[in-house]
């Protein structure tokens, strides 16, 4: 990321990533998929980092993925989100993404479903319309 690698201690680094506000995190992810039209990419235990530069969330993936047939990969099919959202409603919306737009918003968990919902899932959407 900072080109050459030697040389910069990783203490070094921390302290100059805090000046600027910068404040990275391991994530213990056991699957993480991301879904295109035409496939799907599995990484299996994958290292997964998040970046949160003042304000804005980055995830940091390192590992090799699997390439499968789009809409296979965890389970997901036509009725993929019904075993997860059983007291919500019937929304496909995730409970951890309703607890992150209502804490970062200063609302209730009911109102950031709403404006995840009206935002199609877009966390940062989400957020913004309710600030």
């Amino acid at each position: 990321m900072f080109g050459g690698g030697g040389g910069l201690n990783p203490r070094k680094m921390e302290q100059m990533m805090q000046q600027m506000g910068i404040d990275a995190e391991d994530v213990d992810a056991e699957e993480v998929i991301i879904r295109t039209d035409e496939y799907d990419l599995v990484f299996n235990d994958a290292e997964v980092t998040k970046i949160d530069a003042r304000g804005q969330e980055t995830y940091q993936i390192i590992g090799s993925p699997e390439r499968v047939e789009s809409g296979s990969a965890g389970g997901a099919g036509g009725d993929a989100d019904a075993d997860t959202d059983t007291d919500d409603g019937g929304s496909s919306i995730p409970d951890d993404d309703v607890e992150i737009v209502a804490m970062r918003a200063d609302v209730s968990e009911d109102d950031a479903r709403t404006a995840l919902e009206d935002n199609d899932g877009d966390l940062a959407a989400a957020v913004e319309d309710l600030e």
